[in-house]
């Protein structure tokens, strides 16, 4: 079983970043308390109370003291027990990353996630990051000498108006850090972000998707020619190296999501909870969770592991597939799955349902050609 934790606080907001989190940090001790209570309330969510993978994501998990890591450790080991080789991932910015915050960190979990997003300093600065270049490397090094062995950083491609070697720079210094896994996500201007808001105003365009296309094809000819498996569109990894949470997510696994815009999925159902830090906390202090449930149909089923099965080199299992729709899929879809065939993008052995290299590109659109109704 999985558990995931959202921090929703952040020292300033990225102008990319639409997830749900907060800069003020004034009720953060209360949001922490109500987390904890969340998860008593909800340990019998997941079908098992052995927990393989936890993972803290925000938001800015980084900005946790310790005091506020060890109440939810304290109760997460009330409810659960944590299989010993359990991957404990932690998202962290490059700023947060010193001596004194990673020897603490050490003593909580064994998998850091870091935030660098590009080494360059202007584009830094133009996304309003909360680190320098110099930290982006400089934590790594740290990360390392403070006993993390298992680290992941994050790079955005995909960046408009900036020189076409920058991205290719980037891949060169993440290549020379040598860690273990990097995920890359493509720019995307969200409305409600200040990019969003300057792209309303004619201040800012995305790039054209030409450029992302080139950028993707950078990115998997550097890392798998670095030896680096391609295991999900966005996620590459050494040999032994899969991020085990989210190929939880990826593969169909329960997982319980505690705090504010958390997600949790149990099979036949998903709950939402609040996204508001306010509410949420209220909530739990009434012995409520804010949260709405989403029955999901045999279809809905089919559709999300279409979603995310086909970003995987696991692919969806024809058998899988079948016997969630109650009826024979490939049938259902031939002529679709045909047209897909013939575009290059879609291809089925040994039972399995995956795309191509160059499907890789249209992922979402294949997936959702797909869906059944």
């Amino acid at each position: 079983m999985h558990l995931y934790l959202h921090i929703p606080f952040c020292k300033q907001a990225c102008h990319y970043c639409d997830f749900h989190f907060s800069t003020n940090q004034t009720f953060k001790a209360e949001l922490v308390a109500a987390m904890a209570h969340e998860i008593a309330l909800r340990a019998d969510y997941l079908p098992a109370r052995r927990l393989e993978t936890i993972y803290f994501g925000g938001g800015t998990p980084s900005l946790l003291t310790e005091a506020e890591l060890a109440q939810l450790f304290e109760a997460i080991h009330q409810q659960f027990t944590v299989a010993p080789d359990a991957e404990i991932t932690l998202e962290a910015n490059p700023d947060d990353l010193v001596p004194d915050k990673l020897a603490m960190l050490r003593r909580y979990v064994n998998r850091l996630s870091v935030g660098i997003q590009t080494f360059d300093e202007a584009t830094l600065r133009w996304m309003n990051r909360a680190h320098t270049a110099v930290e982006a490397e400089q934590c790594v090094r740290l990360a390392r000498d403070a006993g993390f062995d298992n680290l992941s950083i994050d790079l955005i491609y995909g960046i408009p108006n900036r020189p076409d070697n920058l991205w290719q720079a980037d891949l060169e210094r993440a290549l020379a850090l040598d860690v273990p896994h990097l995920s890359a996500y493509s720019l995307t201007i969200e409305p409600d972000t200040a990019f969003g808001r300057w792209q309303q105003k004619g201040r800012l365009q995305p790039a054209e998707d030409s450029l992302a296309a080139d950028h993707f094809e950078q990115l998997v000819k550097a890392l798998t020619g670095a030896g680096y498996d391609h295991y999900e569109i966005s996620n590459f990894a050494k040999p032994g190296c899969y991020a085990r949470h989210n190929s939880a997510y990826w593969q169909r696994r329960p997982y319980l999501g505690v705090g504010p815009a958390a997600h949790s999925y149990n099979g036949p159902s998903r709950q939402y909870n609040v996204a508001h830090n306010p509410r949420y906390i209220a909530g739990l202090g009434s012995g409520q969770i804010p949260a709405e449930r989403e029955e999901l149909t045999p279809a809905d089923q089919v559709n999300e592991y279409l979603l995310t099965g086909l970003r995987t080199k696991w692919g969806c299992r024809i058998d899988d597939l079948n016997q969630m729709l109650g009826r024979d899929f490939l049938a259902a879809n031939r002529l679709i799955i045909g047209k897909l065939q013939n575009n290059g993008w879609l291809l089925i052995d040994s039972g399995v349902v995956r795309l191509t290299e160059s499907g890789k590109l249209f992922a979402d659109r294949v997936a959702a050609e797909l869906f059944v109704d």
